[in-house]
C-alpha cells in the first residue's frame, strides 16, 4: 500500500522551493530595509496562550490541533500555533517590553489550523511583521508600505490594499447598545457576508445603523465619502468620530504613498483580536497577505499595555505567482566532475576551486556525466591529467591546472 502525505500538508518540490526561497529572501530584505529584526517562536505553544482572555475565538479555538504534553503524572495541553502574532506577543512580553522603545519583528514560520475539507491547506507558511509599542496612524501606514514593497520586491506590481476599520465597526455596534460578546457574533456574521444581520436591529440612535449600512455596502478609493459620514453621528458619539478620523488619516497617508487602494468594510474576516485598522493586500484576485492593529493583545495577555500592530504574507499564493525563470542556474555554468580514485586529491582541490569561483559541481558516479551540464571535467592520475570538455560543441582541452580549466570555463 502506498503511504499517502497527511490531508491538508503540501511536498515543496525543488522548484516549489526555488519559489518558497524567493519570496522569503525578498521579504527578508525589506525586513532590514524597514529596521524590523527577525525572531522565532516555538511550533509548540500552551493552549492557554490562545485562550487567555480571548485571545481567539471561539470557532477559531475549534480548529486547533491539540494534545496533552505529558510531564511526569501530569500535563499540560499543548497545541500547533494556530497564529503567529500571539506568540510573537508572547515573546515581546517575555523579552522586550522593558527596553523602552517599539520592538520591530519579522519572522517567517508556519501554523496549523485544522481544515474539514481536505482541498484546504492545514499547514500555512507565512511572512509576517509586528510592531508593538507603536500606535498611531504613522505606525499604521509604515506597516502597508512594509507588505506592499515586500510584494513588489518579489516581483509582484499590480497590487491593490483593501481597508477596514474594526474599531470603528465595533464603536457603531456598541452606539446600538450591543456589548462585546454580541459585537463578536454581528461582527463575524456581517464580515462572512451575512449582511440580513442589521435587518433585525433596531436602535434609538437610528444614524448610527444608518451609517453602519452605508459603510457595508459601499467600496470606493477616496475618503470624501468617509468625510461625508461624520454629518450622520451625533456629536456625542465619540468613539466612532475619533475612529473615524484615525481612519480617514491612514487612508490619506496611504495615497500619499501612491498605494492602489479600496475602501472595503467586509474584508476584515478573521478580525479576532484587532481592534482598529485591518488591510487585506490583493495581486489581481488573490488575496496574498494582510494585517492590521490589536492594540489590546499586550495587555489582554497580560503585559504592560502597548499599541500594536501587524500583517501576515501567505507563502504559498505569493509563489504561484512569481517567476523564478531568473533564479535556475544557467547550464553554462555546471560542471560534470568525474575523479579516479588514485587522482582524488587533485579531484577534490578542482571541484573546490571551480565551487568558489561560482560553478556548480556534480560528481558523476563511475565515470559518467551528470545531467544538464555544459562542461564535463575528467580528473585523472595519468597524463593529461585535467580534461576539460565543452558538452555544446563537443571541444577538448587538456589543462595544466585547475585555474585553467576555470578560465576556459570563461568565470576568471
Amino acid at each position: 500500500m502506498q503511504i499517502e502525505r497527511c490531508k491538508g500538508c503540501t511536498d515543496l518540490s525543488a522548484q516549489d522551493m526555488l519559489r518558497f526561497r524567493s519570496v522569503e529572501a525578498a521579504f527578508q530584505e525589506t525586513a532590514r530595509s524597514y529596521g524590523y529584526d527577525e525572531v522565532r517562536t516555538p511550533t509548540l505553544e500552551y493552549l492557554y496562550l490562545f485562550t487567555s482572555a480571548g485571545t481567539l475565538t471561539t470557532g477559531m479555538l475549534r480548529r486547533v490541533y491539540s494534545f496533552l504534553d505529558w510531564d511526569g503524572w501530569s500535563g499540560e495541553r499543548v497545541v500547533l500555533k494556530p497564529d503567529t502574532t500571539i506568540p510573537t506577543a508572547r515573546l515581546f512580553i517575555e523579552q522586550m517590553q522593558q527596553q523602552g522603545y517599539p520592538a520591530r519583528l519579522s519572522y517567517v514560520t508556519n501554523s496549523f489550523v485544522f481544515e474539514e475539507s481536505a482541498t484546504k491547506a492545514r499547514e500555512r507558511w507565512q511572512c509576517g511583521a509586528e510592531l508593538i509599542g507603536a500606535g498611531g496612524d504613522i505606525a499604521d501606514a509604515e506597516l502597508i508600505s512594509f507588505a506592499c514593497d515586500a510584494v513588489k520586491r518579489m516581483g509582484i506590481d499590480k497590487i491593490e490594499v483593501r481597508l477596514s476599520h474594526v474599531g470603528l465597526l465595533r464603536e457603531l455596534l456598541a452606539s446600538l447598545g450591543l456589548n462585546h460578546t454580541e459585537q463578536d457574533d454581528v461582527l463575524s456574521r456581517i464580515l462572512d457576508g451575512e449582511l440580513s444581520a442589521l435587518e433585525s436591529m433596531h436602535a434609538a440612535k437610528g444614524q448610527s445603523l444608518e451609517a453602519l449600512r452605508l459603510l457595508l455596502n459601499t467600496k470606493g478609493d477616496s475618503a470624501a465619502f468617509l468625510k461625508n459620514l461624520r454629518s450622520l453621528f451625533a456629536s456625542d458619539i465619540a468613539g466612532v468620530q475619533d475612529e473615524l478620523s484615525s481612519f480617514i488619516k491612514t487612508i490619506e497617508m496611504v495615497e500619499s504613498m501612491g498605494l492602489a487602494y479600496q475602501i472595503d468594510f467586509t474584508c476584515g474576516k478573521g478580525f479576532e483580536y484587532y481592534t482598529g485598522i485591518i488591510f487585506r493586500l490583493f495581486a489581481g484576485a488573490v488575496n496574498v497577505g494582510g494585517g492590521g492593529r490589536y492594540d489590546r493583545l499586550v495587555e489582554t495577555m497580560g503585559g504592560t499595555s502597548a499599541p500594536a500592530a501587524g500583517f501576515g504574507l501567505y507563502i504559498d499564493r505569493l509563489s504561484a505567482l512569481i517567476n523564478i525563470d531568473h533564479l535556475y542556474i544557467p547550464v553554462s555554468q555546471r560542471v560534470s566532475l568525474s575523479v579516479d580514485p588514485s587522482a582524488m586529491k587533485v579531484g577534490c582541490e578542482v571541484a573546490d576551486l571551480l565551487r568558489r569561483a561560482g560553478l556548480v559541481v556534480l560528481m558523476g558516479p563511475n565515470g559518467t556525466v551528470a545531467h544538464d551540464c555544459g562542461w564535463e571535467l575528467q580528473v585523472k592520475q595519468d597524463e593529461p591529467q585535467i580534461v576539460l570538455f565543452n558538452c555544446a560543441t563537443g571541444e577538448r582541452n587538456n589543462c595544466s591546472s585547475a585555474i585553467e580549466a576555470v578560465a576556459l570555463v570563461g568565470l576568471v
